[in-house]
């Protein structure tokens, strides 16, 4: 005989409890869940306008406060237009004569009054000043051409000076060679000599035309003078002179 199964008995009380742990989970991950959409949801920014409390009147009525106004909104900047390129203007052609005007009359010009009170000139007048202008015009070229005339025969005679008191310089310098001075000679006396000569330098004559007061220096003076035969001729044929006439001092050089 088979004896009958005790079955446990299943406490009421544990369906419960894992009823209510669903519930807590369920509420905890609905809290989590709107918890951190709730953290990371921004915030609205939310602008407030201070404006002064002014004292109400005591008659008037209250009133609503005044929302603040939304800032607007910062506008792209417009870009700039390009700057339109001035078209150059066409040429306009010239102005057509006007046939017209060409036809008009010129107006005839006026009689210029004729002066008065001016004399008729005199052709006889006019022609003796031309005459005066060019007689003082040929006394103005005369004068100038002997002005020049005059300062090339003085450029001239200075040249031709120079050129004989060369000539004689030699002449004397030669003559002096040949002086044996005396020895009695006192002071410097001059002796002047005229020497006749040829154009070869040939002495022809010799006179004493000064004395120096010793006769001892004249005496040796003149035979120096023949000795020196034929004297020096001049570089230019038109400086000789037939006649010459020669100073000499004893203690010149």
């Amino acid at each position: 005989m088979n004896e009958p199964r005790i079955q446990p008995l299943k406490a009421p009380g544990k369906r419960i409890a894992f009823v209510l742990a669903v519930l807590i989970h369920v509420v905890l991950i609905l809290l989590i869940v709107y918890g951190i959409r709730w953290q990371t949801k921004t915030e609205d920014v939310v602008e407030v306008d201070l404006v002064r409390a002014v004292p109400e009147p005591p008659t008037a009525a209250a009133q609503p406060a005044p929302q603040p106004k939304p800032e607007p909104k910062p506008q792209p900047e417009p870009k700039p237009e390009p700057k339109p390129v001035a078209k150059p203007e066409p040429v306009k052609p010239p102005p057509k004569p006007d046939i017209a005007q060409k036809s008009k009359p010129l107006p005839k010009p006026e009689p210029k009054p004729e002066p008065r009170g001016e004399p008729p000139k005199d052709p006889f007048k006019e022609q003796l000043e031309r005459e005066m202008k060019e007689a003082e015009q040929r006394r103005a070229s005369l004068a100038a051409a002997e002005e020049l005339a005059r300062i090339k025969a003085q450029q001239a005679n200075a040249i031709q000076a120079t050129a004989m008191a060369d000539y004689i310089a030699k002449i004397r310098g030669k003559v002096r060679g040949n002086i044996v001075l005396p020895a009695d000679v006192k002071g410097n006396p001059e002796a002047v000599f005229e020497v006749t000569q040829l154009p070869s330098g040939e002495v022809l004559e010799v006179r004493l035309k000064k004395s120096s007061g010793n006769p001892a220096w004249d005496a040796a003076t003149e035979r120096a003078i023949r000795k020196s035969s034929p004297l020096p001729t001049p570089a230019q044929k038109e400086l000789f002179s037939r006649t010459l006439e020669l100073r000499f001092r004893p203690q010149e050089e």
